[in-house]
């Protein structure tokens, strides 16, 4: 058990069979990952409906399914909220009522293999296909788990000249797949050869090996991320239960050396669409220091009509816990605009009536105020200029992008 704040962290422990030095290591738990149906059914107790999946997905193959030894312990544990984001279901197979295997459009917006560069002053880079986990509402199912496994030498050094050349891009994601199946020296190589482009000044890595592969968060790996900052993790825990005393170690692991930890959350149905799970996700997370980053929902990607939520749904699990969770604890409520709009944030609209000179408005409790806009006019800083060079710039970066598609 680990204890934090007034919360407790259950180990998951280990199977009987399996020593702990096996079990603590994040290479044994992907070369011991359950892959084939007869995998998944010595480990776990599957539904009718999941047998079927997997009978149907070896002609069909919307998505693979996988799981480390850890997280597949972990679902015969807890059951079916977490069952429904790591075991494939009939229902994926199901038309439903919008089904798009790219639906970020991502594919257009690659000026090279592996490169996504959407929005002016980020880009994201794809650095393997593989995850520990295929999770079945993936978003990128038409690049994930398609056996590429990590990216050639020729396509970073793509990647690295393209991004040099774009001044305005001052972020990097990098992404997948999930990074962190990579080994640590091969991570690193990426990592160093990001760090030589002076103008980009912040490197995030997107990965759920905290959730479903905690032991993979090793003193050598975290030492290994110090060199590069400022590096900031994006992690990915949809239900409390995901965190167990492992997962709770190893998030405090990274923030404890320094490296800020962020958490993006999806609204899945049966799983966390309901205020009390999504309050008691933010708040475990916020005591270990993690910061609930966004609240997005369910992109309907190929095979996810049955796990996503209306935005209604979610809109109204937002209203519910604004005001009585603290901002830290509030995530952004946020949609990717399907077709490669970017991402837009969905706010409950608390505002009565509105005009040039005030806003009435009725807050989450149905206390109503007013607030009048000043009468003067805007006075600029009168030092503006000296930040409005890079400003363009940003900008710019963009622009060249689309001239270039």
């Amino acid at each position: 058990m680990h204890k934090r704040g007034p919360f407790h962290f259950q180990s998951l422990g280990r199977p009987e069979t399996t020593t702990l030095e096996e079990w603590s290591q994040w290479q044994w738990q992907m070369r011991r990952s359950l892959r084939s149906a007869e995998d998944f059914k010595s480990k776990l107790t599957l539904k009718e409906d999941q047998t079927q999946a997997f009978e149907r997905n070896e002609i069909q193959k919307i998505f693979r399914a996988q799981l480390t030894p850890y997280y597949s312990r972990l679902i015969e544990s807890v059951g079916p909220p977490l069952a429904k984001i790591g075991l494939p279901s009939v229902a994926e197979f199901q038309p439903g009522a919008q089904q798009m295997l790219d639906p970020l459009a991502e594919k257009r917006n690659s000026p090279v293999p592996r490169l996504l560069h959407r929005y002016s002053d980020r880009a994201l880079l794809l650095v393997t296909d593989m995850c520990s986990v295929y999770c079945r509402y993936c978003t990128r199912k038409h690049f994930t788990g398609q056996d590429q496994l990590s990216l050639k030498e020729h396509e970073l050094d793509l990647a690295i000249e393209y991004l040099a050349g774009q001044k305005g891009v001052r972020e990097v994601l990098i992404s997948g797949g999930d990074p962190l199946t990579l080994g640590d020296e091969i991570l690193f190589r990426i990592l160093r050869k990001l760090r030589a482009i002076e103008h980009i000044e912040v490197i995030r890595i997107g990965t759920r090996m905290p959730v479903v592969c905690p032991m993979r968060i090793t003193d050598s790996l975290v030492q290994g991320l110090r060199e590069f900052q400022p590096i900031f993790l994006m992690t990915h825990f949809n239900h409390p239960k995901e965190i167990t005393a492992e997962a709770a170690i190893a998030l405090e692991k990274l923030v404890d050396a320094g490296l800020p930890v962020f958490n993006q959350m999806v609204f899945l149905n049966g799983v966390n669409n309901h205020p009390a799970i999504v309050q008691a996700l933010n708040r475990r997370l916020l005591v270990l220091r993690v910061k609930p980053y966004y609240m997005f929902q369910c992109d309907p990607s190929q095979g996810t009509d049955h796990l996503r939520t209306s935005v209604e749904e979610s809109e109204q699990i937002v209203r519910e816990l604004w005001g009585h969770l603290s901002g830290l604890a509030m995530a952004s409520h946020s949609v990717d605009i399907p077709n490669g709009g970017g991402k837009t944030t969905l706010v409950p609209n608390f505002i009565v009536r509105r005009d040039a000179a005030e806003i009435q408005f009725r807050g989450w409790d149905g206390v109503e105020g007013i607030y009048k806009n000043p009468l003067h006019a805007p006075e600029l800083p009168s030092d503006f200029t000296d930040y409005e060079g890079e400003w363009k710039q940003l900008q710019r970066g963009k622009e060249e992008r689309r001239k270039e598609i």
